[in-house]
C-alpha cells in the first residue's frame, strides 16, 4: 500500500505533541499522518486524571484533540520500520506495510516514566503499599488497585524519584514531579479529608503560571505538609504500614512517620524508541539520552537532518503547556520549510 498524496507530513508519536502538531498542519492545508505504537492516542496525558494547575480533565483534553484531527490519517498499533533518505525528502516504511513518501517528518515520540524498581531503597514492588504517581492516576481514573487502602489515614509523596539523580543516570529535573505531587496530594485530601498528607521534597520547582498559588492552596486549603529533606529509610512496619525516616532540613530535626500509602513521583526519562529512530534517520542524541536539537535556544524544534523536526518531550522534559506550544511551533517550522522548497 502506498500513500502518495502531496505534502504528506509523517508524525511519529500520537501523544499530545503529535496530536496538536497534526491539528495545526491540517489548518495549514497539509496531510498529517500520525503513527502511534499504542492502541490509542493521548500518550501519558491520556492516562492522567486531572491536570494542574486548573484541575481540568485530562481525558476531556485528549477527546477534544482527537476530534480536532479526525480528518488526519492515523495509524494505531504501528511502528516505523525504516526511514530512507530520498532526493527530495524521505520514504517511511511502517510495520503495517504502508509506504509513505514525504518531505518532512515530525518526531514526537515523548518520554518514558522512570522505572521505580531501580530505586530499591523506596520499596516499590517489595512493600504492599508503595506505588508510583502513574499507579495513583490509574486509581483516580477508576482502576482498582489492592495496594491502595480503602480509607488511608496517612499518605506520603516522595519527589524526584529517578530525577536529578546521577546514580540513576538522570541528572535532569523532570519539571512536572513537584506539581504532580501537589495535585495528587490535593486529590487525596478531596477524597479523604481527614487523612494526613506529607510531601517530601529536595527543592520545590514551581516555575509555571499559577503554580505557586496552587502550592500555597495545598497548604492553606488542604493542610498538606511539606518536608524539605530526603527520605533516608523506608521499611514495612507491623500491620503492613510503611515506616519512613527522613530529616527535616529546615528544622534540623529527624522525622519518623507511619504511612498507609507511599507514592513515588517517578520522573521522565528518555524513550528507548528514540534510539532506534535516531539510528535509522541518523539523528544526534544528546548527553542526557534525549534527541538533540540543532540548538537549545532558537532551533529547539529542528534536528541535524533536513526536513526532520521535533516536538515535545523527545528532546527533554516538558510540561503540558510547553509541549503544546512546541507542537504549534514545529508545525509552523515545517510549513516554512516546505514552502521554501517549492
Amino acid at each position: 500500500m502506498f500513500l502518495t498524496m502531496k505534502e504528506n507530513v509523517v508524525i511519529i508519536g500520537g501523544g499530545i505533541a503529535g496530536m496538536e502538531a497534526a491539528r495545526q498542519l491540517l489548518l495549514l492545508g497539509y496531510n498529517p499522518i500520525v503513527v502511534e505504537q499504542k492502541e490509542q492516542l493521548g500518550g501519558h496525558v491520556g492516562k492522567w486524571h486531572r491536570l494542574f494547575p486548573d484541575m481540568s480533565s485530562a481525558q476531556d483534553l485528549v477527546r477534544r484533540m482527537e476530534e480536532d484531527i479526525s480528518e488526519a490519517n492515523i495509524f494505531l498499533e504501528t511502528k516505523v520500520n525504516s526511514i530512507n533518505r530520498l532526493r527530495e525528502g524521505y520514504q517511511v516504511m511502517l510495520s503495517n506495510g504502508v509506504n509513505i513518501a514525504c518531505r518532512a517528518i515530525l518526531i514526537a515520540s515523548g518520554f518514558k516514566l522512570f522505572d521505580a524498581t531501580r530505586k530499591e531503597e523506596y520499596g516499590y514492588g517489595v512493600y504492599d503499599h508503595v506505588i508510583t504517581n502513574a499507579d495513583l492516576e490509574a486509581w483516580f481514573n477508576g482502576n482498582a488497585d489492592p495496594r491502595i487502602p480503602h480509607a488511608p489515614e496517612s499518605v506520603g509523596f516522595v519527589h524526584c524519584v529517578g530525577s536529578r539523580d546521577l546514580k540513576a543516570g538522570n541528572s535532569q529535573c523532570s519539571k512536572v514531579c513537584c506539581m504532580t505531587a501537589v495535585k495528587q496530594a490535593i486529590e487525596i485530601k478531596e477524597r479523604f479529608p481527614s487523612a494526613r498528607v506529607w510531601c517530601f521534597y529536595m527543592d520545590l520547582r514551581l516555575f509555571g503560571k499559577k503554580y505557586e498559588d496552587f502550592y500555597i492552596g495545598a497548604q492553606q486549603d488542604y493542610a498538606v505538609q511539606f518536608v524539605r529533606g530526603r527520605i533516608s529509610e523506608v521499611s514495612e512496619a507491623l500491620g503492613g504500614q510503611i515506616q519512613v525516616k527522613a530529616e527535616d532540613t529546615l528544622t534540623g530535626k529527624p522525622l519518623r512517620v507511619r504511612l498507609d500509602l507511599l507514592v513515588l513521583m517517578s520522573g521522565m526519562s528518555c524513550n528507548p524508541e528514540m534510539t532506534r529512530l535516531a539510528r535509522m534517520a541518523r539523528l544526534d542524541i544528546d548527553s542526557d539520552g534525549f534527541l538533540k536539537s540543532l540548538d537549545n535556544i532558537r532551533s529547539i524544534n529542528e534536528s541535524n537532518r533536513p526536513g526532520i523536526f521535533f516536538a515535545g518531550a523527545c528532546t527533554g522534559t516538558k510540561t503540558v503547556p510547553e509541549t503544546l506550544a512546541e507542537a504549534r511551533a514545529a508545525a509552523l517550522d515545517i510549513h516554512r520549510y516546505l514552502q521554501k522548497g517549492l
